[in-house]
């Protein structure tokens, strides 16, 4: 089976669905940003800072054009992932590619809640994260809704919701589970 990848913005439930769907259908799972940081032996962060973003960019399209050769499995991209480069066109010809679009609202509950784990959100006010999330994903969209298909990520919240998504998930792209 070619490969399926999961986009979308920041806190909108990648990496918790993407690894939901590996345990109903037995399909591995890639999250691009650990994959990466494995292969460098980095932090995200890390490489940003040495290498710069347009650095970082290029490792990421390096890795992102890697995993698009791999079969059975579900990937979980980094946000900005298809917005630079060819990156978009080259998930769309490799595989299944999702929006898992998610309601504003939800990803600010989301990044309010966790912002201390991501740098770049850590010292923003709750307006400025509010405005911080429209702008970018404003910037994000026309990337995002190029995607073949676009999938409601918003009941995520708990372990029953997340079971429940990935079944609905599987149903509609006729995933196979155990």
């Amino acid at each position: 089976m070619k490969p399926v990848f999961l986009i979308g913005y920041m806190g909108c439930g990648k990496s918790t669905l993407g690894r939901a769907l590996s345990v109903a259908t037995g399909l591995d799972f890639i999250d691009l940003d650990h994959y990466i940081e494995q292969r460098f032996h980095a932090t995200i962060a890390e490489l940003f800072a040495s290498r710069g973003e347009d650095g970082f960019r290029r490792v990421e399209q390096a890795m992102l054009r890697e995993v698009c050769d791999f079969s059975d499995v579900i990937i979980a991209c980094g946000g900005g992932t298809p917005c630079f480069f060819n990156n978009m066109d080259e998930m769309n010809a490799a595989g299944t590619t999702v929006w898992l679009n998610t309601p504003i609202s939800r990803l600010y509950e989301r990044l309010q809640r966790n912002r201390s784990k991501r740098p770049i959100l850590a010292n923003k006010s709750d307006s400025e994260l509010l405005e911080f999330i429209t702008s970018a994903l404003d910037a994000r969209t026309p990337y995002y809704s190029r995607a073949h298909h676009s999938f409601c990520a918003t009941l995520l919240e708990d372990k029953s919701q997340i079971a429940t998504t990935a079944q609905q998930f599987c149903e509609r792209f006729n995933l196979p589970t155990l």
